[in-house]
């Protein structure tokens, strides 16, 4: 009877000096006796099959026509048939390599190779444990041959993406942990939470903005979801959501990591230092447009020194790189919680990040659909609240009232669907003193007056106000929050009053 082929030794590897070395010994890691008596365990017991099955696949096996009899066993299986030597011995007669091993007598062999039912799922987690170790090498020989290779666009800060991805996804893809569990379970982790909300007496159950009215209409920032900030230019977005960073991250660093976050920005439109610049004008309340131009006093420069030097332990880690894709960014995070424990991402803006898993050929609305998705397992993956910024459509541009809505947001409906909760920032201030105050034809002296007047009034109501716009909320009220903006220092303050949010859910 013709042993089945074991996959061959590794290609001999380059050593330390450059060389290649003599690895003819090493074999790539194999159990074919598992793999075996899992097999002799599924012809005496189909139901066998169920305790693998889940995370078990055809290509683990190192044996090809191993997997190839699992896979016709689960799919007879599948049918309600019976899966034995018996019913398999059509499928030898028909497979060449199958009759290379030796066809019906070798099905014999593999059923009186059954040691016990009980362990096929040890079986199983052996059979996929040294796939997994099988994939490790030959990731690790990719890496090794990518580096060697001479693609001057293939830098090694992409190369080391990819490997970290690789990795992950190594990792992840096919685990055997985890599936359905007891609905029992699931309650007492909702006790639990619940136990902990009330012990909190009211204190947020997430991250804090940093802005009372916000934390009180969502409860702060909760871990796993990705809130949309969204608006139209000039309107706000990238100083709120700085704020909101600055804020979760000082609170992070005053309370001794107990409250806040560690905040990982990724600002794929404004440098790092234009960011900075703007928290420091923000703390220091110097503009940022004097700082910028050097056009500052004495006092206000030693102000700005002393207002920096008090900035340096918050834990605000900004990522600058421009066009990063979906993958990219989640490979950073990643690696951002691994070394400093990250609580809070802010993504500055979604329609900057470059689509890597769709085709030129899907157009733009599938490529956004792919990169909110990507954010939304992030935040799952990582356990914390990502916040996207997104632009509008200048649909806004052509109502009257140009206060935003959810048909607003830009090239992809799935945004809104992807999203745990969807805001937008808008400032009537800004539309009213871009009015026109030429007359218009037809209009006499007193009718113009008038109306520049109706303006100005409607002008002072609402100066160096913003409002906070909540459209969707999946576990709590939609409603308003009015805000204190101050355009100069880029900065955003609670008001004192706040519109009662209504009684619904998003």
């Amino acid at each position: 009877m013709t042993i089945p082929a074991i996959p061959p030794t590794l290609n001999n590897p380059i050593n330390e000096n450059g060389k290649q070395a003599d690895s003819s010994f090493r074999s790539l890691p194999h159990n074919v006796e598992a793999e075996k008596s899992l097999l002799g365990a599924i012809f005496a017991n189909n139901r066998a099959c169920e305790k693998v099955s889940e995370f078990l696949l055809p290509e683990h096996f190192v044996i090809a026509q191993h997997g190839k009899i699992y896979d016709a066993c689960a799919r007879l299986i599948e049918k309600g048939q019976i899966a034995n030597p018996v019913s398999l011995k059509r499928l030898f007669e028909q497979d060449e390599s199958l009759i290379e091993i030796g066809g019906t007598a070798y099905l014999v062999e593999l059923a009186e190779s059954m040691v016990s039912i009980i362990n096929a799922g040890e079986y199983g987690r052996i059979i996929y444990d040294l796939h997994l170790k099988r994939s490790l090498i030959d990731l690790g020989e990719g890496v090794v041959n990518r580096a060697y290779g001479g693609d001057v666009e293939d830098d090694a800060t992409r190369q080391i993406e990819t490997a970290e991805q690789s990795l992950y996804d190594l990792a992840t893809t096919g685990n055997y942990e985890g599936g359905f569990q007891a609905f029992k379970t699931s309650v007492i982790t909702a006790l639990e939470m619940a136990e902990g909300a009330h012990k909190r007496d009211g204190a947020l159950a997430g991250v804090t903005s940093g802005l009372l009215d916000v934390d009180t209409i969502l409860g702060g920032l909760h871990p796993s979801d990705l809130l949309i900030l969204a608006g139209r230019p000039s309107m706000g977005k990238t100083a709120l959501a700085t704020n909101i960073a600055f804020n979760a991250a000082y609170t992070h660093h005053k309370s001794g990591g107990e409250q806040g976050a560690v905040v990982g920005f990724f600002s794929l439109e404004m440098s790092a230092e234009q960011l900075a610049t703007r928290i420091i004008s923000e703390q220091t309340q110097i503009s940022s447009d004097s700082i910028r131009k050097g056009k500052i006093t004495t006092p206000e420069f030693d102000r700005l020194v002393a207002g920096s030097q008090a900035l340096h332990d918050i834990p605000i880690f900004i990522d600058d790189t421009p066009a990063l894709t979906v993958s990219a960014l989640r490979t950073r995070a990643r690696r951002l919680k691994r070394q400093h424990k990250l609580g809070l991402i802010v993504v500055d803006y979604l329609q900057l990040i470059s689509g890597s898993g769709t085709s030129r050929n899907d157009g733009r609305v599938q490529e956004v659909s792919a990169i909110t998705r990507g954010l939304k397992t992030l935040a799952k993956e990582l356990d914390l609240p990502v916040i996207a910024l997104s632009q509008l459509s200048r649909a806004v541009e052509q109502r009257e009232d140009k206060r935003p809505m959810l048909s607003d947001l830009r090239e992809s409906g799935s945004i809104e669907q992807d999203a745990d909760v969807v805001m937008f920032i808008f400032r009537e201030e800004y539309y009213l003193e871009r009015r026109g105050a030429s007359q218009h034809e037809n209009e006499n002296d007193d009718k113009f007056f008038l109306r520049q007047q109706r303006n100005e009034e409607r002008l002072e109501k609402v100066r160096n106000k913003a409002e906070l716009i909540v459209a969707k909320q999946r576990h709590g009220p939609v409603g308003t929050v009015e805000l204190q903006f101050m355009g100069k220092f880029t900065r955003f303050s609670d008001l004192e009053r706040i519109h009662q949010p209504n009684d619904q859910q998003g």
